[in-house]
């Protein structure tokens, strides 16, 4: 008994064996993990410091200490004011908080990528295991890719992360809809997500021709049934859409640096530069060597200048072959086509005062590591050797992105490295000067104002930005010289509060006492004007006087620190010699 009868078998079927799926807290802690990488990877940036136009964001303003919170919501891409009102209200002047929140949305994007991916894959791809495996590769090439840096050390580029994450989150809930019709919640949520896009940076207006791609191509069957279907919530996308181009033609129309209005830059110029910008892009994704926070990218001004045509015949192509293999991959072809129309706002008509930078591969990003994990998917390779391969690209990308944020750690590295790589950028030499000059490199500064003078017709601010490095480091008779000749091209109270301070340091009071005195004519309201009228006041013992003009700097830039450390002198002498405060 209890023996089995020779000969018997047990004919009934097997059931496969369920897909296991991980634990939640195996999930939680991944993602802790990869969170981890990615802050490491950009550690180097997040102690940097503040950086070129960081300096031009609203927090940096006079008035701006104080600022009630429904006033930073009032104006021009208010969630972003938001965020940087938090940050202020953490940290002030202090970059880390700012840089760390910059590497916080940038997480959460690559989250989303993995959610979007993971999900557009599965209409094509059964083998889930497979699917996750691709869609993390994904997710990881995103988040740790060396082109990513300027989108997230830079704190200026917060609206690149920012409106890219509520961008993504349409996205991510559009993609997840199994249905042909989106039920009316979805709608309301991805019409709530697209506003607050693009309410806080307008490239990210392209959601609507994503979405109704995404339609098009919804399950590789290139019906347009799910189209038809959400007409409804096409009308309201049109109708926000509208809105969103009347907000962004009042914000172009008021720039100086975006829009029909730039410079020297017509609608053709930007665009036959572009062709040409596109395959920059896409190399620095292929072999992201030769980074550069300023490209100097020179303008094509016709078809045939700087190969432009040749830039559009491989568009053409490029085009062509997405059609081409849409029956056959139709997932990769649907992210080459996602690429092209989150590129299109950036890099198409529309021209922009630099008309190539890395940070505009964040938003377009998406589509192409959709289309890479796409192609990957037909590797016919084992899952072992697929991880083992994947994984060392990544940590190559990881690598490659750290000595990237190493660059961006100083505004000194930063420009060192945008000079070495664009030797004749008369602009890079600029700023690495000012650079040196912040630094008190002054020698430094003075040889590079002078490279940058070589290089291009010099202008009012190089002249007193070398003024300025010439004073520091001891030269006045050509510091005064380089400041009048900037005068002379632009008077304003600063040059001129900056030749009286130069006269005043030097003991020649009645020539400190002119020159400040034509830049309060020129502006009154410029604060330094009265620091120095104070300081000369100070020199000669005249405590009160000086008290008194130190004062009214402070009552125009209240976070003037010179202002504020002279008048505590000042005080304090009065009240060594018994005089009243007034």
């Amino acid at each position: 008994m209890g023996k089995k009868r020779a000969g018997r078998r047990d004919t009934a079927p097997r059931a496969a064996p369920p897909v296991r799926k991980p634990a939640r807290w195996k999930w939680l802690l991944f993602a802790g993990g990869a969170f981890l990488l990615t802050l490491w990877v950009y550690w180097p940036a997040v102690n940097g410091p503040f950086l070129f136009d960081d300096f031009y964001l609203p927090f940096f303003a006079a008035d701006f200490a104080g600022t009630p919170l429904h006033a930073s919501l009032t104006g021009v891409r208010p969630l972003l004011m938001l965020t940087f009102w938090v940050n202020y209200e953490i940290s002030g002047h202090t970059p880390f908080s700012y840089h760390l929140a910059n590497v916080l949305f940038h997480f959460v994007n690559g989250c989303l990528v993995f959610l979007f991916v993971r999900t557009v894959l599965g209409w094509r791809l059964n083998d889930e295991p497979r699917r996750t495996i691709l869609a993390l590769f994904a997710a990881g090439l995103f988040l740790l890719h060396p082109v990513q840096t300027e989108s997230v050390a830079y704190v200026a580029s917060r609206s690149e992360t920012l409106s890219v994450m509520f961008c993504y989150a349409a996205l991510v809930l559009y993609t997840s809809q199994r249905s042909d019709s989106v039920p009316w919640p979805a709608a309301l949520g991805v019409l709530a997500l697209f506003a607050a896009a693009a309410a806080t940076k307008e490239h990210t207006a392209a959601l609507p021709a994503v979405l109704l791609l995404t339609d098009f191509f919804h399950g590789g069957n290139f019906s347009p049934r799910r189209i038809l279907n959400n007409l409804r919530l096409y009308v309201l996308l049109a109708a926000a859409a509208g809105v969103a181009l009347v907000f962004i033609g009042r914000v172009l129309a008021a720039s100086s640096s975006a829009g029909f209005g730039v410079k020297g830059v017509t609608w053709s110029d930007y665009l036959f530069t572009q062709f040409r910008a596109i395959w920059v892009y896409l190399r620095l994704v292929i072999l992201p060597a030769g980074q550069n926070i300023d490209y100097n990218f020179a303008l094509s001004r016709s078809i045939l200048d700087r190969g432009a045509w040749l830039g559009l015949l491989g568009l053409i192509g490029l085009l062509t072959m997405a059609v081409l293999m849409a029956s056959k991959h139709p997932v990769a072809a649907y992210g080459l086509f996602v690429f092209l129309i989150f590129l299109a706002p950036t890099s198409s008509l529309i021209p922009i005062q630099d008309d190539l930078a890395e940070r505009r591969l964040y938003l377009p990003m998406a589509g192409l590591v959709l289309a890479t994990a796409a192609l990957l998917a037909t590797w016919r390779v084992g899952q072992s050797a697929l991880v083992a391969v994947l994984s060392g690209i990544l940590l190559v990308c990881g690598a490659l992105t750290y000595q990237r944020n190493q660059v961006w750690s100083s505004a000194v590295t930063l420009w060192q490295d945008s000079v070495r790589k664009a030797p004749s950028n008369s602009r890079a030499h600029f700023q690495l000067a000012y650079a040196y000059y912040q630094a008190g490199l002054c020698r430094e500064a003075v040889a590079e104002y002078g490279t940058a003078a070589k290089l291009d017709t010099p202008d009012a601010r190089l002249y007193l930005n070398w003024g300025l490095a010439r004073d520091c480091a001891g030269e006045d008779a050509p510091a005064l010289e380089l400041l009048h000749k900037a005068a002379a091209l632009q008077p304003t109270a600063h040059v001129y509060s900056q030749i009286g301070m130069i006269h005043g340091k030097r003991g020649r009071r009645e020539e400190a006492r002119q020159a400040l005195e034509r830049a309060r004519q020129i502006d009154p309201r410029f604060a330094m004007t009265y620091v120095y009228l104070g300081h000369l006041h100070a020199e000669v013992g005249e405590w009160q006087a000086a008290a008194r003009e130190y004062r009214r700097a402070l009552l125009l830039d209240p976070e003037n620190e010179s202002a504020r450390k002279a008048l505590e002198s000042a005080e304090f002498e009065l009240r060594k010699a018994g005089s009243p405060r007034r």
